[in-house]
């Protein structure tokens, strides 16, 4: 359907955008925030490093547990349901890290938070997706990536800051409120993500349902009347909802057999390849880990905080230049040069912890590398991922693909947090990295070979890509 600048209520997309993306901002901080808690953790409950490994990555086990169920949530009970289901496990995963009394209780708390992690990192640029239009889609999804960037920086500072605060000489009155922001900081560092959880539990009740799924339920006026809010013309969101119906057809149930059919089946895989190689080109080791390498480069624990917090804006400026430019630029184009960048910087950093003292190289270079990595990886993987997954299946089966390739993302991600303290022992910082410049090949050669360039087109018009319709 030809879509113009003036039938297209742009504001009204960006504000039901806006408050889907809230629960990146959750994935981000609930995420990133574990780094500036690690060292402290690991001296209050004296863990081994594997049992450091297990803290940082009981979230992600969390997390595939939430991808697992949260594809047939979204298509069983709908999109905005799953989405208030996500803001309920992160609120009570805040509440919980706060007042853990002990680390198994801490553990416990952190894993429900990742099913919140999971649950969104399908749920939330699924909706974003079948909500927008194709001149606007890759703008708007990459604000779900805008906002894990935003909280991953929030996180950041909110670590920093509040670790300057403890160590202040504060003394609060209640007991509590001592222990949550002073004598055991990292308490409220984890306990602050159910602020943003409440504020999004009460957003989602004024955004409606995905038009695109109240089609798939048969709910076609319903589904009409959200296309004349989103198009200014009755005539074109008439035209746009005989458009979804044309290819839904008459099926409005999704089984999991589904995936099987040929061309479905080759989508699902290639989703599942570039979501989990993705984890293993470095991205969440920089991330969760990045305070841990700058120690072990040695730089002070406040002067690590802050060197983290320059990634987090780094990564968050960089996002806002790719909400601009996807649209423009092109899904696989950023890949290409991103991916390009990223191998270079990793070589350059493996280069640093091997060579660095023998040459004379300072701390300002490993961290110029390492903020030209999160620029290039910002500009390309992390923003183009949600928007690949979020377009590229048929909607019968969005939701059960969509949690295919979220369950390869967070296997990626678990073993990645899982080893990298090991591999950062055992194999060196710079056989680590050297390690994801490796891995950084067969992501952008299957980008290249096998992935349909989806800028500009319909989610109708992708879908028949891959059934040949």
């Amino acid at each position: 359907m030809e879509q113009t600048k003036q039938n297209i209520n742009f504001p009204y997309l960006l504000l039901l955008s806006l408050v889907a993306a809230l629960g990146g901002f959750l994935f981000g901080y609930d995420t990133g925030v574990v780094s500036g808690t690690v060292s402290q953790i690991a001296e209050q409950f004296a863990l081994t490093e594997l049992q450091l490994g297990w803290f940082v990555g009981c979230a992600l086990i969390g997390s595939i547990v939430g991808v697992a169920f949260a594809g047939k949530l979204c298509d069983r009970l709908g999109r905005k349901a799953t989405l208030l289901i996500a803001a309920l496990f992160f609120a009570i995963s805040g509440i919980g890290c706060a007042f853990a009394t002990s680390f198994s209780f801490l553990v416990v708390a952190r894993m429900l938070g990742g099913v919140g992690i999971g649950v969104v990192s399908i749920v939330s640029p699924l909706y974003i997706s079948e909500v927008s239009v194709a001149r606007y889609r890759g703008q708007l999804v990459s604000l779900y990536q805008l906002a894990v960037t935003i909280g991953f920086l929030g996180a950041y500072l909110a670590n920093y800051g509040l670790m300057h605060y403890s160590q202040s000489g504060a003394v609060l009155s209640s007991e509590w409120m001592h222990r949550i922001f002073v004598s055991e900081v990292w308490r409220g560092m984890l306990g602050l993500a159910g602020v943003p959880a409440v504020l999004l539990f009460v957003s989602v009740y004024f955004i409606p349902e995905s038009p695109r799924w109240l089609v798939l339920r048969g709910k076609e006026e319903g589904a009409l009347a959200i296309f004349k809010k989103i198009y200014r013309s009755a005539t074109a969101a008439s035209g746009e909802l005989a458009e979804v119906k044309s290819v839904i057809g008459s099926e409005v149930r999704s089984n999991w057999r589904e995936l099987l059919q040929p061309g479905i089946f080759k989508a699902v895989l290639i989703g599942a390849a570039i979501a989990i190689l993705g984890q293993f080109m470095g991205v969440n080791a920089v991330l969760y880990y990045g305070p841990t390498i700058f120690e072990q480069a040695g730089l002070s624990g406040g002067d690590a905080l802050f060197s983290q917090v320059l990634v987090g804006i780094v990564n968050a400026v960089t996002t806002v230049i790719a909400v601009f430019i996807i649209d423009r630029v092109g899904r696989k184009t950023l890949v290409y040069y991103g991916v390009s960048g990223m191998v270079l910087s990793l070589l350059f950093i493996a280069f640093y912890f091997q060579f660095g003292d023998a040459v004379g190289l300072s701390n300002g270079f490993l961290l110029t590398f390492f903020l030209f990595y999160v620029f290039c990886c910002a500009i390309s993987i992390s923003a183009v991922i949600f928007v690949f997954l979020s377009e590229m299946y048929p909607t019968r089966v969005r939701g059960m693909a969509m949690s295919v390739a979220g369950f390869s993302l967070w296997i990626g991600t678990y073993l990645v947090g899982q080893l990298t303290p090991w591999l950062l022992h055992n194999a060196t910082p710079a056989g680590t990295f050297l390690l994801f410049a490796v891995m950084c090949v067969p992501y952008i050669l299957i980008v290249w070979r096998l992935m349909p360039e989806t800028t500009g087109k319909s989610l109708e018009e992708i879908e028949r890509y891959w059934t040949k319709k």
